[in-house]
């Protein structure tokens, strides 16, 4: 069942996404240009900072959670285990983390390119 709801939320967030990719920016960029004096690319810019930084951190989040999950229950499973499963858990958490902060600093030159 876990798996319906999570394919029927994926779904609707690239419906929601693509809406975006599909939607007719001529008028509003016409609009927002002549309001603020900027190009009209940059509201796209700001939107997929926010949205990679978003994903970068739930993608990061649940890859967290299994790995150290795993790794729980593998010492639940043989507690004499536990120093041979720690230093591996800890260095895929360093480099599942890494990832979103590479996301991070993404996000931020997009930001900065619109400041």
């Amino acid at each position: 069942m876990t798996k319906r709801i999570a394919s029927a939320i994926s779904f609707l967030v690239v419906m929601s996404l693509s809406a975006i990719a599909f939607a007719d920016p001529a008028a509003d960029a016409i609009a927002q240009t002549k309001a603020s004096g900027l190009a009209s690319g940059y509201g796209l810019f700001a939107l997929a900072a926010g949205l990679a930084i978003a994903v970068a951190a739930l993608g990061g989040a649940l890859g967290q959670g299994r790995a150290a999950a795993a790794a729980l229950d593998g010492i639940a499973r043989n507690p004499g285990a536990a120093g041979q499963i720690r230093g591996p858990m800890i260095l895929g958490l360093a480099l599942i983390e890494s990832l979103v902060i590479y996301a991070l600093i993404i996000a931020l030159l997009l930001w900065l390119k619109i400041s």
